[in-house]
C-alpha cells in the first residue's frame, strides 16, 4: 500500500513543486490508481496547451492603442492576458488534454466529438471527489432541476436509475465549450448528473444544448482508456453517460435514460 496522495500533491506534481521522494510517491500512487493518473495527464496536457498557446504573448510588446502610458499598458496588458487566460483554461484544459477516440462499426476509430471529451475530463474529474462530487444533492432534487433548468434555458428531467442499480448523487453546472456549428460562438452552460452503485462506482449524465436542434444522431461510443462513453443527440439537447464500466453496462443504462427522457 502507498502512502496516500492528497489533491494538492497531485496539483504540486503537475507544477513540478514535489521533492524527489515525494514525487516518487506520488508516481507510485498514480500507478495503483488510474482515475488520479487520467485526471494528472489531463492537467499536465492543458499547462502545455495553455504555454504553447500564451508564452509567445507574454513578451510581445503592448500595441501602440494601449501605450497612453506606462501604468495604464501594464495594467491593461495584465488584465487582457488574465481574461485570455481564463478563456483559454477552459476552453483548452477541457479539449486539448484529451485525445477520445470513437468506434466505428468496421474497427476503425474516429475522433469523438468535443462534448463527448468535454464529457469524459468532467467524469474523471468530479467522479472520484468524497466529499464534493456535486454542487447540488440528490436530497435537493426539486431545486436541482430547476436551477439547471433555468441556467441552459430548456426544461431539464432527472432520470431515475434505481432500478438500474444507480442512486443519485446530485449534480453541477459546467462550463461548455463553443460548438462549431452554432453561429455565435459562446460558452454555455451545461449540467452534469451524478450517479452511484452500492460500491461506491459512479457514472456521469452530461446535458447540454444542441447548438443545431434539427441534428439528431443514434447512439455512439468512444472510449479513453478504461472511460467509456455513450453519447447522443436528441434535438435540443446533447447527452453523454461516462463511466469506468463495460460497455454492456454502460449501454444497458444509457438506455433506460433515452427511455425515460424519450417516453
Amino acid at each position: 500500500m502507498t502512502k496516500p496522495i492528497t489533491e494538492a500533491d497531485l496539483h504540486a506534481a503537475v507544477d513540478g513543486r514535489l521533492s524527489p521522494d515525494a514525487l516518487a510517491d506520488a508516481e507510485a500512487w498514480l500507478g495503483e490508481h488510474p482515475a488520479d493518473a487520467l485526471r494528472v495527464a489531463a492537467y499536465r496536457q492543458q499547462n502545455a496547451a495553455l504555454h504553447r498557446a500564451f508564452d509567445a504573448w507574454l513578451t510581445e510588446p503592448a500595441p501602440p492603442a494601449l501605450s497612453m502610458s506606462v501604468t495604464s499598458t501594464a495594467h491593461n496588458r495584465a488584465r487582457w492576458y488574465w481574461g485570455a487566460a481564463v478563456a483559454a483554461s477552459l476552453v483548452i484544459g477541457v479539449a486539448a488534454g484529451w485525445q477520445l477516440r470513437a468506434l466505428t462499426g468496421n474497427g476503425g476509430s474516429v475522433a469523438a466529438p468535443a462534448f463527448a471529451r468535454q464529457a469524459a475530463v468532467a467524469h474523471v474529474v468530479y467522479s472520484p471527489e468524497v466529499r464534493h462530487p456535486v454542487e447540488v444533492g440528490a436530497n435537493e432534487e426539486a431545486h436541482l432541476v430547476a436551477w439547471l433548468s433555468k441556467r441552459l434555458g430548456t426544461p431539464l428531467r432527472i432520470p431515475q436509475l434505481t432500478e438500474q442499480g444507480y442512486a443519485l448523487v446530485g449534480g453541477r453546472l459546467l462550463p461548455g465549450q463553443p460548438d462549431e456549428r452554432a453561429e455565435k460562438s459562446l460558452m454555455a452552460p451545461v449540467a452534469q448528473f451524478m450517479y452511484q452503485d452500492a460500491k461506491g462506482l459512479r457514472l456521469t449524465l452530461y446535458v447540454r444544448i444542441n447548438a443545431d436542434a434539427s441534428r439528431e444522431t443514434a447512439f455512439r461510443f468512444a472510449q479513453e482508456k478504461n472511460i467509456g462513453v455513450f453519447y447522443w443527440v436528441d434535438q435540443k439537447l446533447g447527452y453523454a453517460l461516462s463511466g469506468d464500466v463495460e460497455k454492456s453496462e454502460l449501454l444497458r443504462v444509457a438506455n433506460t435514460v433515452y427511455k425515460q427522457l424519450n417516453p
